[in-house]
């Protein structure tokens, strides 16, 4: 099944429907089976339509969740506030606040990145964005290709791990945890991981001062930087504040902050003074079709993980990974490898309907922390982004690069930073204390 799952998707079929269909064979496959030795056409259609008769229900089941609520809310929050120019104001003021330091943009890119993270969680657009604005302004400075496009890449999926993060809010849903709750979990990685980028930019700086040379500003003229920047940056933090401070405090489920959030960034647009009906009309339009996307997707996959469970394929993978040498670390090893894999090739959505609900099981068995579980796959999820050569991130930032920049440079920009996000998921699994976890 996941063989012929992804065979199609490489070829180019729509993801919904390639799960979708795939689960109606191998169904179909499977009734007939179950009716050997003597088949007839009645009794196969019989067992085929029992296997799928829960699905109005599971259907139903997604269209009333509240917590998928939230998606369509975040959504809307993130293309609005993308549309308002945020990402351009925030990356010009800090550019020109970071400037003396060395590697002072690259810098400014990493936090741009986690504000842009917090407040709209939209990777494809924090990547664009970046690209288009930062990278020319790194290149044109004499910063190398390599650091510049992986400075990009790596800041732009941190909304794949800082909260409010539709990863986070899908794993929520399929583990059956409080999103606020992870949330706060995922919050102290995603700041470490941050961090770990900020110093690691800070030494290739110092101990290569001509990838990432410091820019000269005229006094005069940082003056008027600062008072800008406090313009671009307190709204969008005021925001985030909002959002992820009434859920930590317990005041408003994730649904309800979502609902600020989408209200809170229409107001931020109208004081950037970029609101307008156009742009109204433009967000709800984009918000539709990827919501659409998104639950069509999720259609697709209970779809495929209901024959999975069916045919008793569940078993067998819980069979094969109990069995491991070293248990629980052989276990964790071996799901962790698989979902950085296939994320290569399917996204996050998919990864979170199929192959976690697989796992899940599992690792109730062997007796791991759900919530640890969850971060540790929420950050694989994120490696797997921007890892060569299928990150989608990589993607998103070669389609958006000047002609003199190949993917090799990007390919090779990458790796420090995938070596970070590996070393940070390895801390995790080794001192989850250190986390709160």
């Amino acid at each position: 099944m996941f063989f012929a799952a992804l065979v199609l998707l490489v070829v180019g079929y729509p993801v919904a429907f390639t799960f979708g269909a795939v689960a109606m064979f191998f169904g179909a496959i499977a009734a007939f089976i179950e009716m050997l030795p003597d088949p007839t056409v009645s009794g196969v259609a019989e067992e085929f339509f029992l296997m799928f008769s829960m699905m109005p229900f599971r259907i139903y089941a997604i269209m009333t969740n509240t917590i998928l609520m939230a998606i369509p809310l975040f959504i809307l929050m993130g293309i609005v506030l993308q549309k308002s120019e945020l990402a351009e104001r925030l990356l010009e003021s800090m550019g020109i606040l970071f400037g003396k330091v060395r590697g002072g943009v690259a810098i400014s890119t990493v936090l741009v990145g986690s504000l842009l993270a917090a407040s709209t969680g939209v990777v494809g657009a924090s990547v664009v964005a970046m690209g288009v604005i930062s990278l020319p302004v790194m290149l044109k400075y004499g910063y190398s290709k390599k650091l510049a496009t992986g400075t990009i890449c790596a800041s732009g999926t941190l909304g794949q791990i800082i909260p409010p993060s539709i990863v986070l809010i899908i794993l929520g849903d399929v583990f059956q945890l409080p999103v606020g709750d992870l949330f706060q979990a995922a919050l102290a990685p995603g700041l470490v991981l941050v961090g770990c980028y900020i110093a690691y930019i800070l030494i290739i700086a110092f101990l290569k001062p001509e990838l990432a040379p410091a820019i000269t500003i005229s006094d005069e003229h940082r003056k008027g930087a600062v008072k800008r920047a406090m313009f671009a940056i307190l709204p969008p933090l005021t925001l985030i504040v909002m959002v992820l401070g009434s859920i930590f405090a317990g005041v408003a489920t994730p649904t309800e902050s979502a609902s600020v959030g989408a209200l809170g960034s229409l107001v931020l647009a109208a004081l950037y003074k970029r609101l307008s009906w156009r742009i109204i009309h433009e967000a709800t339009l984009e918000t539709v079709k990827i919501t659409a996307m998104v639950f069509a997707i999720l259609i697709g996959a209970t779809a495929f993980s209901m024959v999975f469970v069916y045919t008793g394929a569940d078993g067998l993978v819980e069979h094969l990974m109990t069995s491991l040498p070293g248990e629980k670390w052989g276990f964790l090893l071996l799901s962790m490898l698989s979902i950085m894999l296939l994320g290569f090739f399917i996204d996050f959505i998919e990864i979170s309907y199929i192959v976690v609900p697989i796992l899940l099981p599992i690792a109730d068995s062997i007796g791991l922390n759900p919530m640890w579980f969850a971060i540790l796959i929420a950050m694989n999820l994120q490696t797997s982004f921007l890892t060569p050569p299928f990150g989608f991130s990589l993607f998103y930032l070669k389609g958006v690069c000047p002609p003199e920049v190949s993917t090799i440079d990007i390919y090779k920009g990458v790796i420090p930073f995938i070596c970070i996000q590996v070393m940070v998921l390895a801390s995790i699994v080794l001192f989850p204390g250190m986390y709160g976890l």
